[in-house]
């Protein structure tokens, strides 16, 4: 047990970088572990760019290590919020472990994936 962090959360495992690219773009960019413990870390980039009329929302997950059953759900929800806007999720560069993932839930088919980020960026 860490005892520097009894009663507390653990430290964050999960960079979250946000960049927006256009009027109707976000990318964001995974490194680290999404799960349980970060996912509010993305959930809320997410839906701040939602709120912003960003509807397509670019996924950089070259960097991400792991991902569990909660972060794929707060991927799921930015995909229902970006497809209610006329958007969508673009995942680019899944590690195997993470894409796996996907694969196994079948979550893979619903988002649109990407091996580079020129080919998930606009223009």
């Amino acid at each position: 047990m860490d005892r520097q962090h009894i009663g507390s959360s653990p430290p964050a495992r999960l960079r979250v970088g946000v960049r927006t690219v256009d009027a109707g773009s976000e990318l964001l960019t995974l490194a680290g572990e999404l799960d349980h413990h970060t996912a509010e870390l993305l959930r809320t980039p997410l839906e701040a760019a939602l709120d912003a009329g960003r509807a397509r929302l670019v996924v950089d997950c070259s960097a991400l290590d792991f991902c569990d059953s909660t972060g794929l759900n707060v991927l799921l929800g930015a995909r229902l919020g970006a497809d209610a806007a006329g958007g969508g999720v673009h995942l680019v560069g899944m590690r195997p472990a993470v894409a796996r993932v996907f694969r196994i839930t079948g979550a893979d088919a619903v988002f649109t994936l990407h091996d580079t980020l020129g080919t998930a960026l606009p223009g």
